[in-house]
């Protein structure tokens, strides 16, 4: 997968360095755009409408995905939503939803694309900051479509982070983090999993001008 995704003439340079500096200039030309305090019109001053600017991070398991949202936070002052945090928190909530996704997990299945772009519309519309870094998601085209329809736009900009298998392997054998996925088999099938669902996703942002790897 790494390969054929790599071999996209549309995406930008893999390094880390220059691919948050490509990002920093897209935000950076957004922010100028649109987040000015005032225009003038007829000698009023009208204050701009905030519109939502919405950024998808996507990776697979130990990309760097995580630390990296935590630097795009700190330096562009984005709300970060994790969609599998929104769902652990829903599910501590002891809520009849949280019941049902608790359910949908222990049978093996795959929590319904509606509910989850639910949990993420609810915290846009409590949030009261206009830039969101939505984390892990979309994972599906499923995940993608029900997005698109339900909150009723496209993302602004697509981060994929990319990494080769192995130092992705690596990287969560030695997390730590006491997870009993985190051995050696569960770790590749993960990844496996990764590139059939999320491929599909990957290209269609990239054919679509809004991906940067």
């Amino acid at each position: 997968m790494w390969r054929r995704v790599a071999s996209l003439s549309s995406f930008i340079s893999s390094s880390n360095s220059s691919f948050l500096a490509q990002a920093a200039c897209r935000l950076n030309i957004w922010e100028s755009l649109t987040t000015g305090i005032a225009q003038q019109a007829k000698g009023v001053i009208v204050p701009k409408e905030k519109t939502p600017f919405i950024t998808f991070v996507l990776g697979g398991p130990g990309s760097g995905k995580g630390t990296q949202c935590i630097k795009i936070v700190e330096t562009f002052g984005f709300r970060h939503l994790s969609a599998g945090d929104l769902l652990r928190r829903e599910i501590a909530s002891n809520s009849a939803d949280g019941a049902m996704i608790l359910n949908t997990i222990k049978e093996g299945k795959i929590v319904p694309s509606e509910v989850t772009v639910k949990l993420i519309q609810k915290e846009m519309e409590l949030s009261e900051n206009h830039k969101f870094l939505i984390d892990g998601f979309p994972r599906t085209e499923e995940n993608r479509i029900a997005f698109e329809q339900i909150i009723g736009v496209e993302p602004n900009v697509v981060l994929f982070f990319d990494c080769p298998e192995e130092e992705m392997v690596k990287r969560v054998l030695n997390r730590n983090q006491g997870r009993v996925d985190d051995n050696l088999e569960t770790i590749r099938k993960r990844l496996k999993v990764f590139e059939a669902l999320n491929l599909p996703v990957i290209n269609y942002y990239s054919q679509r001008g809004k991906l940067y790897k």
